[in-house]
């Protein structure tokens, strides 16, 4: 394994110097963690890192304390956008400051890249960046988030409430370019397309939603528990929800909207509460999902359904560098 660490001073190295085995370990406890805190399958993820690794096609940095592997993280570049994919330290090396230094590793190549203007990043595992300076602390904005769970079979029994001239279906690819019209439409100047800017055009929603259905970072697409809700006399799109399972056992609602007209009709509700549902059918025992905590009306629903706040951590963006 490569390595140039003096004994107990943390020493930080392109992975690009490391092979999928050197990781292996910390990659197991990180894949622990994942279950353990977030009821969540990492390893889909853990199996891409490897292979990326391996085929040198992963850029990031390794932190190694006395010798061993203490914590990755890797980024990768999109237009003009960085984005922190994951960084992870393990246990026995966690502190503020290790957090910190392999975060400004990745932080400080970013901002020194011509092309990036823009750095995101949505660290739900790390508790300790709160605290203290982050990298780059000029150009940084956090946005606290939360990670909110609920059993299943409660999201199962929810009541179910009429709703005028909408209808709800089951969503299909076919809805694909109308919701990402939707996403565009329902987060215009709200605070989550601060944190991701693919929500302020349709093209940048498209592209969310190529990433959700395609790739494993939000678990596996489940189609069956995804809704729309369409308007009955138009047929216009007014909501959408999507889901994803995480694990067998654990499904997540990776996207739920509504159309700024049709808000406060109960629609958001029903959308949520037919997802639960087949998600339960499904074999989920709990379903989570994040929200940014400033979107009050959208945890006040949440909590009255029955999800809890489970963790919270910080959404950062990086910008005017």
């Amino acid at each position: 394994m490569a390595s140039t660490a003096e004994r107990h001073v943390p020493v930080v190295l392109d992975l690009w110097q490391f092979r999928a085995q050197d990781l292996g370990e910390m990659l197991e406890e990180e894949t622990a963690a994942w279950r353990e805190e977030l009821h969540w399958d990492f390893r889909p993820s853990a199996q891409l890192v490897r292979r990326f690794v391996d085929a040198h096609a992963l850029n990031g940095y390794v932190l190694v304390i006395d010798d061993q592997v203490a914590g990755y993280s890797y980024y990768v570049c999109e237009e003009h956008k960085g984005l922190v994919g994951d960084l992870y330290v393990r246990k026995k090396f966690r502190t503020a400051g290790n957090e910190r230094k392999l975060l400004g590793a990745v932080v400080d190549h970013l901002i020194g890249a011509r092309y990036v203007k823009r750095i995101e990043s949505q660290l739900v595992l790390s508790r300790s960046l709160d605290s203290g300076p982050l990298p780059g602390a000029s150009f940084a904005r956090p946005y606290p988030r939360y990670f909110m769970e609920i059993d299943a079979a409660v999201g199962a029994k929810l009541p179910a409430r009429a709703l005028e001239e909408v209808v709800l279906d089951q969503w299909t690819e076919r809805w694909q370019d109308e919701t990402a019209h939707l996403i565009a439409s329902a987060y215009r100047g709200h605070v989550d397309s601060e944190i991701n800017d693919q929500y302020r055009s349709a093209s940048g929603a498209r592209r969310f939603l190529y990433n959700i259905v395609q790739h494993p970072g939000c678990g596996t697409f489940y189609e069956p528990a995804a809704c729309v809700a369409v308007i009955e006399n138009t047929g216009k799109l007014c909501g959408a929800s999507l889901t994803s399972m995480v694990a067998e056992d654990s499904g997540h609602v990776t996207q739920i909207c509504v159309a700024p007209a049709t808000k406060g009709q109960g629609v958001g509700y029903e959308l949520l509460r037919r997802s639960l549902g087949a998600l339960a059918v499904a074999g989920a025992k709990t379903v989570s999902l994040t929200v940014t905590a400033a979107n009050q009306d959208a945890v006040r629903l949440y909590q009255r359904v029955g999800f809890s706040i489970e963790r919270q951590f910080s959404a950062f963006v990086w910008e005017g560098f």
